[in-house]
């Protein structure tokens, strides 16, 4: 099966700095296969079979602490649990000059619709949807300070959720299918 794991809080701000080629080494060592990492802010696609996503986090989370020394939070999403989430995106959804969309990776312990009432939710400026595993989010980039999303940012959610933008997520599933073929 192919998985995405999305560590939290690594290669942002110069802090908890991962080199990509030694991750890709600690996932190998960890027993993953056909491991593929995207861009710097960990994101790495790989296969594994007969473990579930939950234990796949623990072994993950375990190694990275081994070979990082850092306590980083992984998500770990399997092609088809994407797929849902991806599809759920509006077409016209983008992250460009115009608009901000950002998919929200939900942890597990959070992983309900019910997640939406903890949120500031702006009705006429905020787009918000609900999908398992993850909350979308669209504003028009002229309203992004107005927007209810950046009330999120130091909040009890924040820290359990690991963002990407819609464009990042596209890529993302377009490199598991590519992968699960």
């Amino acid at each position: 099966m192919v998985y995405i794991a999305l560590l939290r809080g690594i290669n942002v701000g110069g802090k908890n700095k991962i080199d990509m080629k030694m991750l890709k080494q600690t996932f190998e060592k960890a027993g993953m296969y056909d491991v593929l990492t995207y861009i710097n802010t960990g994101n790495i696609i790989f296969s594994s079979s007969e473990l579930s996503k939950m234990e796949l986090s623990r072994i993950l989370e375990e190694a990275i602490h081994n070979d990082f020394g850092l306590q980083i939070k992984v998500v770990v999403r399997s092609v088809n649990d994407v797929r849902a989430i991806i599809n759920a995106i509006p077409d016209t959804w983008k992250n460009d000059k115009d608009m901000k969309s950002d998919v929200m990776f939900l942890w597990d312990e959070i992983d309900h619709e019910s997640v939406l009432k903890t949120l500031v939710i702006k009705p006429n400026i905020d787009t918000v949807k609900y999908v398992p595993g993850a909350i979308l989010w669209s504003v028009d980039k002229k309203n992004v300070t107005k927007s209810g999303m950046t009330k999120i940012i130091g909040s009890k959610l924040y820290k359990q959720v690991t963002v990407r933008n819609v464009n990042t997520a596209r890529k993302i599933y377009e490199l598991m299918q590519a992968q699960n073929r």
